[in-house]
């Protein structure tokens, strides 16, 4: 069995360069947006390129980032599940009378600005997944087990938002949620396409909903979720956004039955690839 830990060193040593070098870099070209989403996807394509090349003589492609049918078919239900979760985790609320939809005309972003902030999304999206369900994730599963390396890598990529603006318990808890369930998206699937498409579904979907994302405030097509219960903050996650409340606490079932139900392509994860039961 070949050692674990310079592999693993290498992998986090990429990670922390690319997070002090980079952000200083990037946001003079773009601001904070463009400097935290593209120091994530730098950091995330960096290090797993890097290890994968210099340990494995493997491309990107072996942490799950293949091309053809099955990886487009996970994204695409990827991208429908996580929207859709989001859609319901704010449907609840206005269809019990708690909060309802306003538009406000300002809040209109130019189809140039909606593509810009949609982008940097995406990459975001992306960058996270390839560090917290690529390459050292694949390998812990395969020393660790499946629970020893899906829950904490949940629980990180939750205290990774602990910064963020207006954090709190219940947000931090249920990003610690989501973290675990797009573990369990990879070992369904196999590759990184079904979390990349889950975390992007539902970082697209709330912006355009009119709903804050993580503590971020972006208004993209002049929606904007009003909340009228005084007792809301709970249910609504406050300025936090939905991550923050019970509605995304209740969000966070669909997401699993959706994984359960979804037809997915199941497909090979050169890294780790046990026994289809053992999933």
């Amino acid at each position: 069995m070949s050692p674990l830990w310079p592999r693993l060193g290498l992998f986090f040593f990429f990670w922390a360069v690319t997070l002090q070098v980079a952000p200083a870099l990037l946001v003079n070209l773009g601001g904070q947006l463009l400097a935290g989403t593209g120091t994530t996807f730098l950091a995330g394509w960096l290090a797993n390129t890097v290890c994968l090349r210099v340990f494995e003589r493997r491309s990107l492609a072996a942490a799950g980032l293949g091309g053809g049918r099955a990886s487009v078919r996970n994204l695409a239900l990827g991208l429908g599940g996580g929207a859709g979760v989001a859609f319901l985790v704010l449907a609840m609320p206005v269809a019990a009378g708690m909060a309802r939809f306003a538009y406000d005309p300002e809040g209109v972003s130019s189809f140039e600005g909606l593509l810009f902030i949609y982008a940097l999304l995406a990459f975001g999206a992306a960058g996270e997944e390839m560090l917290f369900r690529g390459y050292a994730f694949q390998l812990l599963l395969g020393r660790l087990g499946v629970a020893a390396t899906v829950v904490p890598a949940g629980v990180l990529f939750a205290l990774l938002h602990g910064d963020n603006p207006y954090s709190t318990w219940l947000a931090l808890t249920n990003t610690a949620g989501f973290g675990i369930l797009f573990g369990v998206a990879f070992l369904r699937s196999r590759d990184l396409w079904l979390p990349i498409g889950l975390h992007l579904g539902w970082n697209l979907a709330l912006p355009f909903l009119g709903a804050n994302l993580s503590g971020f405030t972006m208004r993209v097509t002049g929606l904007r979720v009003v909340w009228d219960a005084p007792e809301a903050a709970l249910w609504s996650g406050g300025a936090y956004g939905p991550e923050g409340g019970l509605f995304a606490s209740m969000g966070l079932v669909f997401l699993a039955l959706f994984l359960w139900k979804a037809p997915l392509a199941r497909q090979v994860a050169p890294l780790w690839d046990p026994p289809a039961e053992s999933a």
